[in-house]
């Protein structure tokens, strides 16, 4: 079983009286991870009863509000206990169901999960508001992958292995960046089985997430849609060209992209700007939250990963960002202007927007890009940062400390 840091805040969310809600993209590892806490429960003695909408006998249970809390006392009598409803997406009007469970003040505590589609991202958290505790999981982190590929051998000293075993540590930044952190791909023994697995997820979130659920008329313009980011990652989205190059309108773009993002595929990045005269002020770029996901959408699963693919580290990059700064309020920029200056991520720290400039290279000397340096020069951060596959090392620009780290280094604490 992979390790998954997310246990530790839901453990902890067990403790809370809100309804607990785990969202997260199909097999990323949700029903593994709740079947892992209830057997710890158990063992600890705690009464538990699990529900998969996904069973029909257990659906049923869920037909009235009044029938499964019957079923609740007959599990527990005067007892408390823990309540998990695995897939909730499937129950209708859910939202209301669950208030209404929640106002009843049950002797029990709530766990629900769900894959990532509207129902549960809108409604259900909308019906749910002041009741709930929304817990998002994406696919596996690196850190996690390192973490299973070295047998959890390191587990308390991982940075240390990165610094002494780079070689290997990059034999593994191939291995995750041409197949993605889905759990049963990292766990599937050859690429071809790897390949099928991708392809079942990538079938399996058409015709459930996007056909069925969010009513999708035509899913081969859709995944269409899909390719395309694939292939642009990272760049700057033109709505016009996209809608031409797919065959919709631009309204049905957007609407696309916004499903996309829904549904834990992309994350849309929105540009960091204060003079709306030169600098870009709202095409987003748009990142894959699985590069595995990414590289079946380009049509390059499983390949080796050259300098050419830039983009895919620079994709890694924003999900290791993301891991560490996208919290709350918190949010992950780019910088571009309308004479194309550009930086790649601008992050927002203690209040200040610090750049970070990514290069899938490694170079001897420590060197700077002019659009980089034009950002320092207008913005004068007190630090900057060079993520790359070199060692560690710094140089100072005026006030700007401009630290170049090495990519693993943003797994652990970011450098003040």
């Amino acid at each position: 079983m992979i390790h998954r840091s997310i246990d530790k805040p839901l453990y902890q969310s067990l403790e809370r009286e809100e309804i607990t809600i785990l969202v997260g993209a199909r097999q990323v590892g949700k029903t593994t991870l709740l079947q892992s806490i209830m057997n710890t429960l158990r063992q600890h003695g705690e009464r538990v009863l699990f529900l998969n909408m996904d069973i029909e006998s257990d659906a049923r249970m869920l037909d009235t509000q009044d029938y499964l809390v019957r079923r609740i006392r007959l599990e527990f009598g005067e007892n408390f206990g823990y309540v998990f409803i695995d897939e909730i997406q499937h129950k209708k009007d859910a939202g209301r169901f669950l208030k209404g469970l929640y106002d009843m003040r049950l002797n029990c505590k709530f766990v629900v999960t769900g894959s990532g589609s509207l129902e549960l991202k809108e409604k259900i958290s909308e019906a749910l508001t002041g009741r709930k505790h929304l817990i998002e999981m994406y696919p596996v982190s690196f850190h996690e992958f390192v973490d299973y590929k070295t047998a959890y051998s390191y587990s308390d000293r991982l940075d240390e292995y990165c610094r002494l075993e780079k070689s290997q540590v990059m034999g593994f930044l191939d291995e995750y960046l041409a197949f993605g952190g889905y759990p049963k791909v990292i766990t599937s023994d050859t690429s071809a089985l790897k390949y099928e697995v991708m392809e079942e997820i990538f079938s399996s979130y058409i015709t459930k997430d996007i056909t069925y659920l969010l009513g999708v008329r035509s899913p081969d313009r859709f995944i269409r849609l899909i390719q395309l980011l694939a292939v642009q990652c990272g760049g700057v989205l033109n709505y016009a060209q996209l809608a031409t190059d797919v065959g919709i309108a631009v309204d049905t773009v957007k609407n696309y992209l916004w499903y996309a993002e829904q549904t834990f595929v992309i994350e849309n990045v929105k540009p960091f700007f204060t003079n709306s005269k030169k600098e870009l002020i709202k095409s987003p770029t748009v990142y894959f939250n699985d590069l595995g996901m990414c590289n079946y959408g380009r049509n390059r699963y499983g390949l080796p990963v050259s300098e050419s693919d830039g983009f895919l580290f620079q994709n890694f990059i924003f999900q290791l960002l993301r891991n560490r700064f996208k919290r709350g309020v918190s949010k992950i920029n780019y910088w571009r202007t309308k004479d194309k200056a550009e930086v790649d991520f601008i992050i927002h720290d203690k209040g200040e927007a610090i750049p970070v400039e990514v290069k899938f290279s490694e170079s001897k000397k420590p060197a700077i890009s002019r659009s980089f340096r034009s950002f320092i020069d207008k913005y004068q951060p007190s630090r900057a940062y060079v993520v790359s596959l070199s060692d560690a090392t710094e140089i100072i620009l005026g006030p700007t400390r401009i630290a170049f780290i090495p990519f693993w280094h943003l797994m652990f604490e970011f450098p003040a």
